[in-house]
């Protein structure tokens, strides 16, 4: 078996290796992030390397010198986790990891001159109660000359001039010294072996539960007063645990439950920050941005990890409140991954291990008892916080031990681990008697059983939840790494940039360079979050679709964050977009204008609009704007249909030849709306009357048609369907057993968008064939050049050809090359809106086939047809 310090020191050279890795990770993390070597590098951290390994070389020397029999895991265990956290210290605030560095120095000093104090620890044993009676003091003190280095909060901390001690942290340490001291007996018998105290050997409790009653319960006290609740959690575990393990006594371990319940419900009645850390804990995504903003930036930098982690300073752990300290482990997560988050968990199992081992060796009780309390505090100190990060339990707000920043804390452990370090160091001895290990084991096996929980969380977390989590819009890391990977460009049909990506890495910006399509193309913003095309065609815009998975993981692997966004191009064409906004103008409404055969959206319209360049500037009078600018009204709207519908309606009568005698009245009346028309004597055909949008004429039709037929030729067009990105009404399926065909054709019912109709009258245009509508045509991939992205899928007959063309030829205008639909349809509350619904008759005009439609929220019908017609013009009719 290889001696003691030859295992240390391998195991030391390892933590070395390790955080040497990590700090060269951190020196490079900037030319990562930007993705360049051009840039400012960090350094200041190794002046925390080095002295951590000067010290800790020290350690192992002095420890191999005066204890050889120490456990050889102890130290390096330790090592590495004050190496990891100091360096994560260093890359999160400079100041505090100098300041934490001189603390690791100062901790580790004392423990390497706490080497020569005697194994046995007799002066521990000998003045216990001057020991807790100090270390009450000093925290009783803090009532009265309390401070807080932070400036606000609770005052539990003594010093002054940036020198801070929280006697709170050395008090969990003096009263598991005091316990193991009483508990053992502290007197040897003639053999020079320590006797059982009169409580053990008796097998009564009072005795025994008294005076350690007593002093616990002063403890306690003075921590709720600074309402210090979570050392007050451990204070009354770790009671718990070193009377089990004296005793054996398993009502103890139902007492302290009880105990824990009922100081739990008291503090949530009586203590506000205990109200809402457990309100928090249950419901975290009730207040997001609120009360429970703290464990939701903590549970989201943790499903920022992923697997393998962001990388060593390529995370965003500042994001968190507290990322030094209370939510350490998230900030290590976040750029180390559930592996990372894994390894240091495998270390405090390591350090329960070890720690338990020490205890059943041990050559007298109290350095047994000493042994398991120590043990037991740190590792389940190191499991509540851990637990509060990943909301296994409610956060608490104590430090992470060997890891977190702090000096008290440090301190602390590393007294701890020298106790420890005496403990293993046995020499000779035997163990003592030890007529009942299951309850060490029990201990360990609880201790195992926290850390296994908290692993299977975080890769809960980090794995199953992470893709639903990160796309929240509370996540503010998709837009800080936005600023470092340039997002791909959204193109016009002839790959004129409509918004892309300017700047240099750390400064990128999206910026839109035609405005009025900021309601159809949207935007991405680091507050205001995304919306429209921006939103759905992310993962391409982010690299995290269409690039193969190789170079996806490669990239995250180097820098922490996806390849290049990719280019995709949408079916608009831009010169068509202007011409439409430009007849718009200034009136409210829409327009959108379809290629017909293949249903590409040519150009869409949405007035008033806004511009997404300006939404830190505008984006209060955009949301309290009454004429909602940020609504893609093309998409979006939901108007009365009026008679917009009625051309795909007179094609299906004329398929079945059942188009009734023109009447001499075309008045229609339902509930309390009337839908009349006046008709000039010339206009006696059915084509004239609904090209007038004449609602009459078209409730005339539908009733010859019947109900069945008029739902399920609205149902191939798509009417019934949801458009993506409306709103849902709320309202129940049109019910054709309460309304009758008319009701249904005339939409009494039914709220329809632009484009919905535009698809429907596209089947006229077309043939008879219909299509879904699409915006987005192809995405620029690296390995296949232009991919498209619409669905190319065979055309739905829904209309007879011969009908369709019949049909548009009834309503031609003047030219016989387009046919049109005007009406005027009821808004509610006496408002009325305008449609155009046109095309190009099929047969008659040789181009691709088109269809425009446009909605005005007024009555114009003048002003709708000249838009309408000046939009299909200018398509048929391209300027040279």
């Amino acid at each position: 078996m290889k001696p003691a310090g030859q295992i240390q020191g391998r195991l030391l050279s390892l933590a070395f290796l390790f955080t040497l890795f990590f700090a060269a990770a951190l020196t490079l993390s900037p030319a990562a992030r930007e993705r360049s070597w051009q840039v400012d590098y960090r350094f200041a951290h190794w002046l925390g390397l080095l002295a951590w390994a000067g010290i800790f070389l020290v350690a192992h020397r002095e420890t191999s010198r005066r204890t050889p029999d120490i456990d050889p895991y102890l130290l390096p265990t330790a090592a590495l986790l004050s190496g990891w956290g100091m360096l994560t210290v260093w890359r999160l605030y400079p100041d505090f990891g100098l300041r934490q560095t001189l603390w690791l120095l100062i901790s580790v000093g004392v423990f390497i001159l706490g080497l020569r104090l005697p194994s046995d620890l007799s002066f521990l044993r000998r003045y216990k109660y001057v020991w807790l009676t100090s270390g009450l003091a000093l925290t009783g003190l803090t009532l009265v000359l309390g401070v807080n280095p932070m400036g606000s909060g609770p005052r539990m901390w003594l010093g002054c001039c940036g020198v801070y001690l929280q006697p709170s942290e050395p008090l969990k340490l003096l009263l598991i010294v005091y316990l193991a001291a009483y508990l053992s007996g502290g007197r040897r018998d003639h053999q020079g072996q320590l006797s059982l105290p009169p409580a053990l050997a008796s097998g009564s409790l009072i005795p025994l539960l008294a005076p350690t009653l007593i002093m616990t319960s002063l403890a306690l006290l003075l921590l709720l007063i600074q309402r210090d609740l979570g050392t007050a959690s451990i204070f009354i575990f770790l009671y718990a645990a070193i009377l089990y393990v004296a005793t054996g006594r398993k009502q103890i371990l139902v007492a302290q439950a009880v105990m824990l319940v009922i100081a739990g419900a008291a503090g949530y009645l009586l203590f506000d920050v205990v109200r809402l850390r457990i309100d928090a804990w249950l419901n975290p995504w009730l207040d997001p941005s609120g009360r429970s903003f703290q464990i939701v930036q903590s549970l989201l930098a943790i499903a920022n990890g992923g697997l393998l982690g962001r990388g060593p300073g390529l995370g965003s752990p500042g994001l968190v409140p507290v990322p030094h300290s209370d939510f350490i482990y998230s900030s290590l997560v976040e750029e180390t991954g559930l592996m990372g988050g894994v390894g240091l968990l495998a270390l405090y199992a390591l350090l329960a291990n070890r720690g338990i081992r020490i205890a059943l060796r041990a050559s007298d009780n109290f350095r047994r008892y000493l042994a398991a309390g120590l043990t037991a505090f740190l590792v389940a100190q190191a499991v509540l916080i851990i637990g509060g990060n990943l909301r296994l339990l409610p956060l608490t707000g104590v430090t992470l031990p060997l890891v977190s920043y702090g000096g008290s804390s440090l301190l602390t452990a590393y007294i701890s681990l020298l106790f420890l370090a005496h403990a293993s160091s046995t020499g000779e001895s035997r163990p003592a008697p030890l007529p009942r290990p299951a309850p060490y084991l029990q201990l360990g096996a609880f201790l195992m059983l926290g850390i296994a929980a908290a692993a299977l969380l975080t890769g809960w977390w980090t794995v199953v939840r992470s893709p639903d989590l990160l796309t929240r819009t509370d996540n503010p890391r998709r837009a800080i790494g936005d600023r470092y990977v340039r997002r791909g460009a959204i193109l016009d049909r002839s790959n004129e940039a409509i918004a892309a990506t300017t700047g240099e890495p750390g400064s990128y910006t999206r910026r839109i360079f035609y405005p009025a399509l900021s309601s159809v193309v949207g935007y991405t913003h680091p507050v205001y979050g995304q919306a429209a095309l921006e939103v759905e065609l992310d993962p391409y815009l982010r690299g995290l679709e269409g690039n193969p998975d190789l170079t996806i993981w490669v990239n995250y692997l180097l820098y922490g964050q996806p390849p290049p966004g990719l280019n995709v191009r949408l079916t608009i064409d831009l010169d068509l977009q202007i011409r439409a906004d430009e007849l718009l103008e200034q009136n409210a409404g829409a327009a959108v204008l379809l290629n017909a055969a293949n249903g590409e959206v040519l150009a869409m319209a949405s007035h008033p609009t806004f511009n997404a360049n300006e939404l830190d500037s505008d984006w209060q009078n955009l949301l309290q704007d009454p004429h909602a600018p940020l609504i893609n009204r093309a998409i979006q709207g939901q108007y009365a249909p009026g008679a917009a519908l009625a051309a795909p309606l007179l094609a299906r009568l004329m398929a079945e030849k059942s188009i009734p005698p023109f009447p001499e009245a075309l008045d229609y009346r339902t509930g309390d709306q009337q839908f009349s028309c006046a008709l000039p004597p010339d206009s006696e055909s059915w084509g004239q009357a609904l090209s007038g949008g004449c609602p009459g004429a078209l409730a005339a039709l539908a009733a010859s048609l019947g109900a069945g037929p008029v739902q399920e030729l609205f149902d191939s067009l798509g009417i019934f369907d949801l458009p993506a990105g409306a709103a849902d009404p709320g309202q129940p399926p049109f019910d054709l057993a309460a309304s009758g065909a008319e009701e249904l054709a005339l939409g009494v019912p039914l709220r329809v968008s632009p484009l919905q109709v535009a698809q429907a009258a596209a089947a006229l245009s077309s043939g008879g064939d219909f299509r879904s509508a699409s915006l987005v045509s192809a995405v620029n991939t690296p390995g296949a050049g232009w991919v498209p992205l619409a669905d190319e899928g065979e055309a739905a007959p829904v209309l007879d050809e011969n009908a369709a063309r019949r049909a548009a030829g009834l309503l031609a205008d003047e030219t016989g090359e387009i046919w049109r639909i005007l009406s005027v349809a009821p808004s509610g509350e006496d408002r009325q809106v305008t449609w155009f619904v046109g095309g190009t008759i099929p047969g008659r005009w040789e181009g691709a086939p088109l269809t425009a439609v446009v909605v005005l929220e007024t009555e114009d019908p003048a002003l709708a047809q000249e838009i309408g017609l000046g939009l299909l013009h200018s398509a048929m009719q391209p300027e040279e």
